[in-house]
């Protein structure tokens, strides 16, 4: 059975440091969206045009920015940016805990990992060699951390993730290849998250990089030399091919790709659906999305995006 979580918006207004309009003493026990919600949730709201919407809404509470529109009869946590507001919320709201240190029974370890203080190690979590894993690091069910992968603190490994894979490497011969061995390793650093089902190839002579601050959405592969700058956010299924370096602060929209050898700096938007094919040496928003159309109509649009590009 769940436990109880409940706070009153006075707890909640120093949590926040957000400014209280209404009544200190109400209790909340859920979040929940305008639309959902109930007479003790509390909910967000971080534009004036979805005003009508909080108007008809049961919420006990609504986080707001401090340009929202006030009702005279609603409780308001006033904040500087509601949306990072309801993130630190849901944490007090998550009832998923994480008992430190665990490392379950099944679990595979190789005798020449090394792993640090207040660590969590799910079911079925296999480890090869020269592993190192850092404290405060959460590996869930199913991961594959492969050798020669080191693990930063405070970072986590979502289900099902391999980490310090192969990378792509094989030498092209006329009787077929031949493979490369990889033997570089793979560093995660220090509050780093990646999601479900991600591959990440150790390197093929030097390492693999993902800087502090990174986090992955879902089925992200990054093959083998890459390196990804602090604080970059890659959406779901995208891919970056090997030997590629990307600046921090790096964003990438879902279903995206760059290719191999590139390098991007600090500071760069992709789109999503958008495939970078040259390094980027200037800072902004990148986006290549070509909606779908019948195939007579794409062949007229790729003649005249091809003649364009000539002048």
């Amino acid at each position: 059975m769940s436990k109880s979580i409940s706070f009153n918006l006075g707890e909640l207004q120093e949590i926040l440091n957000a400014t209280l309009k209404g009544d200190p003493s109400c209790v909340v026990d859920n979040i929940a969206t305008i639309s959902n919600s109930n007479d003790s949730s509390i909910s967000f709201v971080t534009d004036n045009k979805y005003k009508k919407y909080s108007k008809e809404s049961k919420a006990a509470a609504l986080i707001v920015s401090k340009d929202f529109t006030l009702e005279s009869d609603q409780n308001y946590l006033i904040c500087e940016d509601p949306y990072l507001a309801y993130a630190k919320i849901s944490n007090l709201f998550c009832e998923d805990e994480i008992n430190f240190p665990t490392i379950h029974p099944s679990a595979v370890i190789s005798e020449e990992a090394n792993i640090d203080k207040n660590v969590y190690i799910g079911p079925n979590v296999y480890i090869g060699p020269r592993c190192n894993i850092g404290s405060n690091v959460i590996i869930n069910a199913n991961c594959s951390i492969v050798k020669n992968v080191t693990i930063s603190e405070n970072s986590i490994i979502h289900h099902g993730s391999v980490l310090g894979s192969d990378g792509f490497g094989f030498a092209p011969t006329k009787n077929g290849y031949v493979k490369i061995e990889q033997l570089g390793g793979l560093v995660i650093g220090k509050n780093v998250e990646i999601g479900a089902n991600c591959t990440i190839d150790r390197g093929a002579i030097d390492n693999t990089e993902i800087h502090d601050g990174v986090i992955f959405d879902n089925q992200v592969h990054i093959a083998h030399n890459v390196v990804v700058g602090k604080n970059s956010a890659i959406a779901a299924s995208c891919a970056i091919a090997g030997s590629t370096k990307i600046g921090e602060n790096f964003q990438m929209g879902g279903l995206s790709g760059v290719l191999g050898h590139l390098e991007i700096c600090k500071d760069v938007k992709v789109g999503a659906h958008t495939l970078i094919t040259k390094s980027i040496s200037e800072s902004g928003e990148y986006i290549g999305i070509m909606p779908a159309q019948h195939h007579k109509d794409w062949a007229k649009s790729s003649i005249f995006i091809k003649n364009k590009g000539k002048k």
